[in-house]
């Protein structure tokens, strides 16, 4: 059920205050960083998950240019009351952003960031120095270390907009991008680059599940 349906986000009547709505996508957490298996208990994963996507919605709580934060999922599990949820019917994770895209540029908002629920390290600041890097030409990109992956988008053009998050996803955003006209903007910065996908990031995140 899409939660959001239920309480009105808000959504500011003045366009000219430029609100931005950040979009969290996590998969059913029992599902999540399967890959760390041979390090860390089921348990311990899904406790692991609930951290991290704790710190990246903290982060966006207290980040300057962001007015709302909305979670993408097919289960709230932990989530706080306050932070509305976006039905994920499990099809993929692309095809889950653009309906919560459509959605959301339908009541209303006109910018967007997408983040990871995998950024332990994420503060608010970079947050803010996405959307401004984004708001020079309405897209902007946070890479992963490899500079490969991505961490973090910027969005403010109309949809459609085909997400490529998957293999190779950094070089096909910016295809994307550059296809719809727009000049992307790359903001390589350490918390946003962060990410824990296998036990090599888990062992320098936290060296004590080495």
């Amino acid at each position: 059920m899409d939660e959001a349906v239920d309480r009105p986000l808000r959504v500011s009547a003045d366009a000219s205050a430029r609100r931005v709505c950040a979009l969290v996508p996590v998969k059913q957490r029992e599902q999540c960083k399967t890959r760390l298996a041979s390090e860390l208990t089921r348990q311990a994963r899904i406790a692991l998950v609930r951290s991290m996507l704790s710190a990246v919605l903290e982060a966006a709580r207290e980040a300057q240019l962001i007015y709302e934060t909305a979670v993408i999922s097919p289960e709230r599990d932990a989530l706080p009351a306050e932070i509305p949820l976006l039905a994920d019917a499990g099809e993929s994770l692309n095809a889950a952003l653009t309906q919560a895209y459509g959605k959301m540029w339908r009541r209303g908002w006109r910018e967007f960031v997408i983040l990871p629920a995998d950024l332990p390290r994420i503060c608010p600041e970079e947050i803010d120095a996405l959307v401004r890097a984004g708001r020079v030409s309405g897209f902007a990109l946070a890479p992963d270390r490899a500079g490969t992956g991505t961490n973090g988008l910027y969005l403010a053009s109309r949809p459609p907009f085909a997400f490529q998050f998957g293999s190779d996803s950094c070089r096909r955003h910016l295809q994307e991008a550059r296809r719809l006209g727009l000049a992307p903007r790359l903001v390589d910065l350490p918390g946003l680059a962060f990410d824990v996908d296998t036990p090599a990031d888990l062992a320098q995140w936290q060296p004590i599940y080495a």
